[in-house]
């Protein structure tokens, strides 16, 4: 069989370092990448000969500018304005230059606040999306409708996959724009190693989260690349989720911290509960394999080992 190129756009990021552990050891796949410093993909002109001197036969689209809640809420016209850069030039480039699969990766905070729990695909736009990061949703919403009516209408294979939160190597650990599981991991072992006799939280901690590790997430995205070729956007999940009071326990315990946990209300807590139906993509035969505490202990070591003097590397950084 012929080797086939694929283009992991966004490949230091979360997903797409585990995406290049993953192709980097699958026999006959000729990997792709380019640095955000060597390609903008804000940028159409030079997204457009990127495309055009490549001609990747496969794309994953990994890159996005993400964050947590406090830098999805003070700045929503960024993360709506760039995103929608990103994946307006890539998508249409790979259009028009006959990529063969094409995998967008949204994101759970595409649902509705108040959706029924588990969350399933057919929620999408029946009710308000979480105001705190509404301008990350509508981004990732036109993402995967524009993927969607380019299968329907010209029949390719360009498809969506909604991860649910993900952590793992290569995670964001900024205080100032991570998401909850890395800013845990982060309070928890300055406070440890500072003797800090309580760390504050912010909200209540009732809200509940499913969590993803990010190998599982690249295993599931090779999956829906080589089995997957609906319209409909598909889930990927864990199909089980815990109280971020729980998880913050769960943390604390991982990373030795001993000492109080309290809670601030004054603070946001965010969408009550975002728990993901996973049945379509049970269907195809894949499943996550990593349990949390297992996935939380090796993130640690790795945050450890890379990243506790720094701020750690943004998750979609090209």
């Amino acid at each position: 069989m012929s080797e086939r190129s694929i283009f992991i756009a966004g490949h230091r990021g979360l997903v797409g370092s585990a995406l290049m552990r993953l192709y980097s050891h699958r026999p006959g796949w000729r990997v792709i990448t380019r640095t955000r410093q060597a390609l903008d993909l804000r940028a159409a002109v030079a997204v457009d000969q990127f495309f055009n001197a490549e001609r990747p036969q496969h794309v994953i689209l990994a890159a996005a500018r993400v964050g947590g809640i406090r830098a999805n809420a003070d700045h929503q016209a960024e993360f709506l304005l760039e995103n929608l850069q990103i994946q307006n030039n890539t998508i249409s480039a790979a259009f028009r230059t006959g990529v063969e699969r094409f995998l967008f990766l949204g994101s759970s905070c595409i649902y509705p606040r108040h959706a029924p729990q588990p969350i399933r695909e057919e929620s999408l736009l029946t009710g308000p999306l979480e105001p705190t990061n509404e301008g990350y949703a509508l981004a990732k919403i036109a993402g995967l409708k524009l993927c969607q009516f380019i299968n329907r209408q010209h029949g390719r294979r360009f498809i969506s996959a909604m991860p649910t939160n993900l952590y793992g190597p290569n995670d964001n650990f900024d205080l100032a724009s991570s998401h909850v599981l890395p800013a845990l991991l982060r309070r928890f072992h300055e406070a440890k190693a500072s003797g800090a006799p309580h760390v504050t939280l912010w909200g209540t901690g009732t809200p509940r989260r499913e969590f993803l590790h990010v190998d599982d997430c690249a295993e599931a995205c090779a999956v829906l690349l080589d089995r997957y070729d609906s319209a409909e956007p598909i889930n990927v999940g864990v199909g089980d989720d815990v109280s971020i009071r729980d998880l913050a326990t769960l943390v604390a315990e991982v990373v030795g911290f001993q000492g109080e946990l309290r809670w601030d209300t004054s603070q946001p807590d965010g969408t009550p509960r975002k728990l993901l139906d996973v049945s379509r993509i049970h269907a195809l035969g894949w499943r996550a394999r990593i349990g949390l505490r297992e996935g939380i202990t090796t993130t640690y070591r790795w945050f450890c080992e890379n990243a506790a003097v720094g701020s750690g590397t943004h998750r979609g950084a090209a």
